[in-house]
């Protein structure tokens, strides 16, 4: 156990990094500080062995209080706007970036959410794999699924992260990561998923220029730069990266805001080993 535990223990280092961010966050209804640190740390196995959150290890406190900071710090924005700040550091290159989608199952107690409950970001899709079923296929023949969104830089970390339900096209979900407070690239790589003249035009109005296989539909063709677009591997092994935390590789949480919390929290510590290595 004792070694189980030490994997997602923060060192100095990376709590010094993580301490400005959380004292910033005000607790409410003034409540006395807690132990951010061991709280984090807790959050940290989670997000790691996608055990339940009454599973946690007493090591890290009472688990009911470790959820609750943990949902207090996400509604907050806390790990967007720490993912912000490392997108404006400059510490790692982004004139040249990718962009791509990946699906993950939902697990039946992410189904269970309450009526009302905002953003649960759950659809129904044939998950990456799967064997196409002939001819007539119910909707409810394929399990509830999530699909993640992922803009990464040059070094392969990710920039923005967002989620939609399965069946969402990847045109949607271009949208979304591409934001405008996010630094401008000036080559953007993705696969032929992203071929829409809509897609063309905004990187052409952004002066990016975009590497993306064309579809055979498509009538007039434009050369790719193969040797460019080899480096696209890179978004595919971030991808593999962040589903080494389970509670990333299969979504548990009900809500949209924790799923992505537990994405952006593994996003923030590959940034963190990155920059330490």
């Amino acid at each position: 156990m004792e070694t189980s535990l030490a994997r997602d223990l923060m060192s100095d280092d990376e709590w010094a990094f993580f301490e400005p961010f959380i004292l910033a966050v005000r607790a409410p209804n003034g409540r006395k500080p807690i132990n951010h640190r061991l709280v984090l740390d807790g959050i940290f196995w989670i997000a790691r062995t996608g055990a339940p959150w009454r599973d946690l290890p007493e090591e890290f406190g009472k688990w009911s209080s470790v959820y609750r900071q943990f949902r207090r710090w996400t509604l907050a924005g806390l790990w967007e706007d720490i993912m912000d700040a490392l997108n404006r550091s400059g510490a790692v290159p982004d004139a040249l970036q990718m962009i791509d989608s990946t699906v993950v199952r939902a697990h039946h107690q992410a189904a269970g959410f309450k009526k009302g409950t905002p953003r649960p970001g759950l659809g129904r899709s044939r998950a990456a794999g799967e064997k196409t079923i002939p001819r007539i296929v119910f909707w409810t023949t394929f399990p509830f699924t999530t699909k993640i969104h992922l803009l990464v830089n040059a070094h392969g970390l990710p920039m923005r992260t967002e989620i939609t339900p399965g069946q969402t096209s990847d045109y949607l979900g271009f949208d979304l990561v591409m934001a405008d407070n996010l630094p401008a690239p000036s080559v953007l790589l993705a696969d032929r998923g992203y071929d829409a003249d809509g897609i063309r035009r905004t990187m052409e109005q952004r002066h990016a220029l975009p590497v993306i296989p064309m579809r055979k539909s498509r009538k007039v063709r434009v050369g790719v730069d193969r040797s460019l677009y080899k480096l696209r591997n890179l978004v595919e092994r971030c991808f593999n990266k962040l589903k080494n935390a389970r509670r990333v590789a299969t979504r548990y949480d009900k809500t949209a805001e924790s799923f992505l919390g537990f994405i952006d929290i593994t996003s923030i510590r590959l940034w963190l080993h990155h920059l330490s290595t």
